[in-house]
């Protein structure tokens, strides 16, 4: 039996690796290392399918060292140590450390990962984890302050089509057949950016059709995916299309749909904090000023999941999921913070207007600084009109309140003391 399509065609040199280009692209952060011949322990984070894995292994065959894999699913200290054990016993003068490259290293328990840190810091192994979990919530301090964290993202539309055209026309089963993409949209659409899932698609759509003159069109696609709908989710990928409907489904106030995804997620397996997690954000971005209320009950939430463990721990969740999916709505602070950013990357670092710098020395105080600040306390209902703004930008108006019966208190309040300026 043959190996399945995603396998065959794996990159086996940067040459041939697709996106990423930020990260190995001509005179990028990681090429220049690879180049170099030496590399420093790394963590790299990215949705699933996207070329962890495989740029660890380019890597390692690029520098001709030994490379070790652990996965954090199966693997437990002891195994780390035997790793470790090998690795001194490979490790030569003056070259390059054996790699040990950890999938999914945001599974590891904090025992696995302190039995790490020894052999990272002497340089025994160059550690190179791969996770789709932000690794500041998972990785330990000491480990991650010892490893550089790279970012990869989504492959574009470019990335794919050009792996698809690769597929057809370099894969050693496919190139003898006569294969025609006359539509793409559906591949790309059911693929979400995902390498693997891409081509377990078109794998699975060329192997229905039992011939070696095939057309794929948009239909076809639909209709096979319709007939065996998780045939592609063979890792699991469905992760990120329910914990989107989960989180959508609380946006949308259906608290139903918010748990029936839910337990869709604790039936699967996954992590009860990845949920609460999401639930954080959700109250912040979702929720927001529309009901304060809602982040401190999430974050309770979260404690508790951490605190009483499992499977207790889902009632404090569906709490929280009942909660935030019947609350009121509001997006305004998620869009002010949006629109903050957006200008301060469009104007750049403007000047602090002199009234409002610090001025803790008598040299700053005689060049102006704070000179003319009004206390807002010294006046009445502790408010005075002044400017706060940078001069460029002193009228643009960056928060839009959305008129809840919660947040219509905070919009009176603006223009009680504001008057038009916060007249929508």
């Amino acid at each position: 039996m043959s190996e399945p399509l995603a396998e065959r065609m794996r990159p086996r040199t940067l040459d041939d690796y697709v996106g990423q280009q930020h990260l190995v692209g001509k005179n990028a952060v990681l090429r220049k290392m690879i180049d170099s011949g030496h590399i420093s322990s790394f963590i790299l984070w990215g949705p699933p399918g996207v070329g962890k894995t495989t740029l660890a292994q380019i890597i390692a065959n690029k520098l001709d060292t030994p490379f070790y894999t652990l996965s954090a699913v199966t693997s437990g200290v002891k195994d780390v140590r035997e790793v470790i054990e090998r690795a001194k016993n490979n490790r030569f003068f003056s070259s390059q450390s054996p790699i040990l490259f950890i999938d999914e290293i945001h599974r590891f328990s904090k025992s696995q990962q302190d039995s790490l840190l020894g052999a990272v810091e002497r340089g025994i192994v160059t550690l190179i984890g791969a996770t789709t979990e932000n690794p500041s919530f998972e990785v330990i301090r000491p480990l991650l302050s010892r490893c550089q964290l790279y970012v990869l993202k989504s492959l574009d539309k470019d990335d794919l089509l050009a792996l698809l055209q690769r597929a057809i026309s370099h894969d050693i089963e496919l190139k003898e057949k006569k294969i025609t993409l006359s539509e793409t949209d559906a591949l790309l659409r059911y693929s979400g950016g995902d390498a693997r899932k891409l081509l377990n698609i078109l794998e699975l759509v060329i192997d229905a059709t039992g011939s070696d003159d095939i057309e794929i069109t948009d239909d076809i696609v639909v209709n096979r995916l319709q007939q065996n709908p998780l045939a592609y989710d063979k890792d699991g990928e469905m992760h990120y299309d329910i914990i989107s409907a989960f989180i959508k489904s609380i946006r949308g106030s259906d608290p139903d749909a918010a748990l029936y995804w839910m337990a869709r997620m604790i039936q699967g397996g996954e992590d009860p904090k990845f949920i609460a997690r999401r639930l954080v954000i959700s109250a912040a971005e979702d929720i927001g000023l529309a009901n304060p209320n809602a982040l401190l009950l999430a974050n309770a939430a979260f404690d508790a999941v951490t605190k009483i463990g499992w499977p207790e721990g889902r009632i404090p969740l569906a709490e929280a999921v009942v909660y935030l999916a019947t609350s009121p709505k509001s997006n305004s602070a998620y869009m002010g913070i949006a629109t903050a950013l957006q200008t301060v990357e469009r104007t750049g670092n403007l000047q602090v207007p002199l009234h409002l710098r610090n001025a803790p020395t008598e040299l700053m105080a005689q060049l102006g600084y704070h000179d003319g600040y009004k206390y807002s306390h010294d006046y009445p209902n502790n408010f005075v009109e002044q400017q706060y703004l940078p001069d460029e930008i002193k009228t643009q108006r960056i928060w839009h309140a959305q008129h809840s019966p919660s947040e219509e208190k905070q919009y009176q309040q603006m223009l009680k003391l504001w008057g038009d300026r916060y007249k929508d």
